[in-house]
């Protein structure tokens, strides 16, 4: 199964000048709109003119360091606006910006800083004592640059910055130079770092906003970790379309009210989020309402908490995105029209789907062993074709050529069906599929049975050893507040609502799931006292 969809302009387009580089919309700002609100992060505003003067300091602190193109830099904080100069700065130099997870532990922060070859580092003030700990371990950093959450007096970054002399880009920097390195969420093993080039980011910018552009008088909420993909393309958005951005430094309910009422109403956040809002009172949920779009992915989002949240906020518009680190963020999404109509009765089944394609991306469904396209509706790997797609692994030629095949298409690794209609239907990871007695179990139509059980607010399906059937279904569950529900009681729900293959045999109620920094479930934790020992680990 292939489907295509066409570029399209979308119909907020501006008619400021195509960017072929990260910062050419930052530079164009500052001069079309020099004193417009460009950034607002904590008490600080910035206009397009002063952001861009800052982007270019960073440039000229950096090339006075010898950064220059190919080499790499490093941002270890909480979302700050001086990662996205430093991503700005180095790639208009042709060097790349690594951004680290400051979830990470001191041994992970290592591994991620060496991996990438970063010879300078920046980190917030309050990450510096565990680089401290580890300094003598970072073999390639040069130097070290602290930054303060508020631009205090004593601010090592600013006080960089100030001194710095403003440079442009060189005239030997490529589109198509690495611009980005994006550590992938590490589910399994060690993350590896994904490159991404001007290119890939500028496409992306301008298919993934198809259908919802910004209009003049909106502002967008910066709340996704800046070293998620999702966190570090969505900022360009704004950048792109000329509109002010308010960026908050974590993802809590405190900071994410205070940026709807400094007038922020278009975001990006993961479906756990709303959950939280939801569950905060009526004050959270009316606030709430002044999102005009409120777009979701990076994980599955129950459907119950979905109709919850559309019943809540009639007026937002909700957009499902499904992408990937390898391919700059997203890669198809379900619109606000497409909600829609599945909540009146219209293809109801498409509320689970991950929408179409979005211009300029090409999905193949193909069958993993035989690598053949499937017949539509059948489920295989999909695979993604666009110039979205990544240059390739950090330092891992052999994993590279293991995705990305002859043609130009990226194996996701993902299971998923395309329908007739051409909507994606993304039913699992392919390592992840459980294979009882022969019949196969695809963990998310059983995760959707259970996730619609009143007592069920969040739920992962994994496959466990078992003597007869290879592998049997277990649900672990974790129950909304002040509810019960007994294992039987969710197993005969089950059986009621499926077949009996894909039953779960057993049900786990814990506190919590366990989930990586970006928010996804480790499934490989759930499983692992289960395969412990065994010759064949599901992971």
């Amino acid at each position: 199964m292939d489907v295509t969809t066409e570029p399209e302009t979308s119909s907020g387009a501006s008619s400021a000048p195509a960017p072929a580089f990260v910062d050419d919309r930052l530079a164009h700002w500052a001069l079309a709109t020099p004193d417009a609100e460009a950034m607002t992060y904590g008490d600080r505003t910035w206009t397009w003119a002063a952001w861009n003067d800052r982007v270019r300091r960073a440039a000229g602190g950096l090339q006075a360091l010898g950064i220059g193109r190919g080499d790499v830099v490093a941002v270890l904080d909480k979302n700050h606006p001086a990662c996205v100069e430093i991503s700005l700065a180095a790639g208009s130099l042709g060097a790349a910006n690594a951004i680290v997870n400051w979830r990470l532990a001191g041994d992970e922060i290592d591994y991620a800083v060496n991996d990438s070859g970063a010879r300078v580092l920046v980190v917030g003030t309050e990450l510096r004592p565990a680089v401290d700990a580890i300094r003598d371990r970072l073999r390639h950093v040069e130097r070290i640059i602290e930054v303060t959450p508020d631009g205090a007096d004593g601010d090592e970054y600013e006080a960089w910055l100030a001194a710095a002399s403003p440079v442009s880009r060189p005239a030997e920097v490529s589109p198509d130079d690495v611009c980005l390195v994006m550590y992938s969420s590490g589910t399994t093993g060690h993350p590896k770092g994904v490159l991404l080039t001007h290119a890939n980011l500028v496409e992306h910018t301008l298919n993934a906003h198809d259908g919802w552009a910004f209009e003049p008088g909106d502002k967008s909420m910066v709340a996704m970790p800046l070293f998620h993909v999702g966190g570090s393309s969505y900022v360009l958005f704004g950048i792109h379309d000329g509109i002010p951005s308010v960026m908050t430094r974590d993802p809590d309910g405190a900071s994410l009210a205070g940026a709807i009422l400094a007038g922020a109403n278009r975001t990006f956040l993961v479906p756990a989020v709303l959950a939280q809002v939801l569950q905060a009172g009526p004050d959270a949920v009316r606030l709430f309402g002044a999102l005009r779009t409120f777009t979701y992915g990076a994980a599955p989002m129950p459907l119950p908490l979905l109709r919850a949240a559309m019943e809540s906020w009639p007026e937002t518009d909700f957009i499902q995105v499904y992408g990937l680190t390898e391919v700059a963020g997203v890669a198809t999404h379900l619109m606000p029209e497409d909600h829609r109509a599945a909540v009146a009765g219209e293809h109801p089944e498409r509320l689970v789907s991950a929408g179409v394609p979005i211009p300029g991306m090409e999905v193949r469904i193909v069958d993993p062993a035989t690598l053949a396209d499937v017949p539509t509706g059948e489920h295989g790997e999909i695979w993604l074709r666009s110039q979205q797609v990544m240059q390739g692994f950090l330092g891992r030629p052999e994993e590279t050529a293991k995705v990305l095949v002859d043609g130009g298409w990226f194996r996701t690794g993902d299971l998923g069906k395309v329908d007739d209609g051409g909507y994606v239907f993304v039913e699992d990871r392919i390592k992840d599929m459980i294979i009882s007695g022969g019949e196969n179990v695809y963990s998310p139509e059983v995760e959707r049975v259970l996730s619609e059980h009143p007592a069920v607010l969040e739920v992962a399906v994994i496959g466990v050893p078992d003597a007869t059937w290879g592998e049997t279904v277990k649900a672990v569950v974790a129950l909304a507040p002040e509810t019960r529900a007994s294992e039987e009681e969710l197993l005969a729900w089950c059986r009621d609502r499926l077949a009996h293959f894909k039953c779960p045999r057993s049900v786990d109620v814990v506190d919590a799931l366990p989930r990586n920094p970006t928010g996804k479930i480790l499934k490989r934790d759930l499983r692992a006292p289960y395969w412990a020992d065994r010759d064949r680990a599901v992971n």
